[in-house]
């Protein structure tokens, strides 16, 4: 491969970066290797992936089109122990049968990024479900406990006395062994996986095997404008959530959040950005801005139809302030005479939980029939038809049965 065409790949790939590790490694791999191995990890701790998610996919994408070999490797061994990074107590275990039903889920909502025939999908518990007590004590003997504690959320912990247990101190191993058994000649990961991707490379060496470059990527954030985008903070906009919802929920975002989306999400240089942001010199093009970016995401994740139906839709409920024309009716059946308007959202698969609801109703986010409720005990009469709207933009037409 000619120089002009090996730093042209670099400046491609440094795009959305946030630090690559070694970059003259890369260069020198580039230059000695056709089909280098590209690796990212994903633990099936949900059945959701997230616009988070996406972003480290968008760089495996890149590698893809430039001919790499792509691994998509799922954690349904680790996914059982789930990841400690960030977290300030101990996680739960998951069950292997929780594990294997969120990962089901994970390959379609992999390959609306990645091309399906050049893309090769692993599950790291064909081998370390395999390794024997020899293997894994091997494995432990490689990093010390001080090594361990220099993680942040480690050594957090340790100083305020809080609880970690030893199989915690063992994912960052399971992690990095994988890179050993699949011989990765890259990792990607976000920022908050750095410890973790380092331990990869230095197994490696220990193994004897050439060190992984490591290369992570901006940590989004969710639709609060604050945190890492997590399901458990209902803060994300998930691959499978329904073209309305990632619409909407995009619309929501902060104008300043808007661009980080952009270059992230879009795969959009720091050049077209500044072109972008230039257009917008008076401030009366953010709207259009957001309208585009919430059409594009959509349509990677749901296709264009369904893109041009929900701006469609968008707009005729917040430039006009009309009621959509088709609004989806269910049913939903109860023994009682009357029905908690909390749990008649929570029934109609709007919000997760009661507690959900209630909070919605008591941010003014809840109409019936046209009309504000703010009570979160407020009931509805059996064998009734309402209309609810959630939030600007949910609305379904309700019949409460006996």
């Amino acid at each position: 491969m000619k120089k002009h065409e090996i730093s042209e790949i670099i400046e491609n790939i440094k795009s959305g970066t946030e630090e690559i590790l070694v970059e003259k490694e890369l260069t020198n791999l580039l230059k000695k290797k056709e089909k280098l191995v590209v690796k990212a990890g994903f633990d099936p701790s949900t059945a959701h992936m997230h616009l988070g998610h996406l972003v480290i996919l968008n760089k495996l994408k890149a590698f893809q089109d430039y001919g790499h070999k792509i691994v998509f490797l799922v954690g349904n061994f680790t996914g059982m122990i789930g990841d400690p990074t960030c977290k300030e107590t101990t996680r739960k275990m998951l069950s292997e049968k929780e594990v294997q039903r969120n990962a089901a889920f994970y390959n379609k909502q992999v390959f609306n990024i990645l091309d399906p025939k050049k893309t090769i999908i692993k599950y790291n518990a064909d081998w370390l479900k395999s390794l024997n007590l020899g293997d894994l004590l091997g494995l432990l003997s490689t990093h010390s406990v001080a090594r361990m504690l220099e993680r942040e959320d480690f050594k957090k912990r340790y100083k305020n006395k809080q609880k970690i247990s030893i199989h915690e101190f063992i994912y960052p191993l399971l992690q990095g062994y994988d890179s050993v058994h699949l011989k990765s000649d890259i990792e990607i990961g976000g920022t908050d996986q750095k410890f973790n991707l380092l331990v990869g490379r230095e197994l490696q060496k220990k193994y004897g095997q050439d060190p992984q470059i490591v290369i992570t990527m901006p940590l989004l954030e969710g639709t609060d404008g604050k945190n890492k985008m997590s399901k458990s903070l209902n803060n994300s906009i998930n691959m499978s959530d329904s073209p309305e919802d990632v619409f909407g929920k995009v619309m929501s975002i902060s104008d300043e959040l808007m661009w980080k989306y952009y270059h992230l999400v879009l795969c959009k240089s720091k050049y077209e950005l500044t072109s972008l942001k230039l257009s917008n010199n008076t401030g009366k093009q953010i709207k259009f801005l957001k309208m585009r970016l919430a059409h594009s995401i959509t349509e990677i994740l749901h296709g264009k139809e369904k893109a041009n139906m929900e701006e469609k839709k968008f707009d005729l409920i917040f430039k006009n302030r009309k009621i959509p024309n088709e609004i989806k009716t269910i049913e939903i059946k109860t023994n009682r005479i009357f029905a908690k308007l909390s749990w008649v959202i929570k029934e109609s698969m709007i919000c997760e939980s009661q507690s959900i609801a209630t909070r919605l109703i008591k941010q003014n986010a809840v109409k019936i029939n046209n009309e504000k409720i703010t009570d979160p005990n407020h009931e509805i009469k059996i064998n009734s038809k309402i209309l609810l709207q959630v939030g600007k933009r949910k609305f379904l037409k309700i019949k409460i049965k006996n």
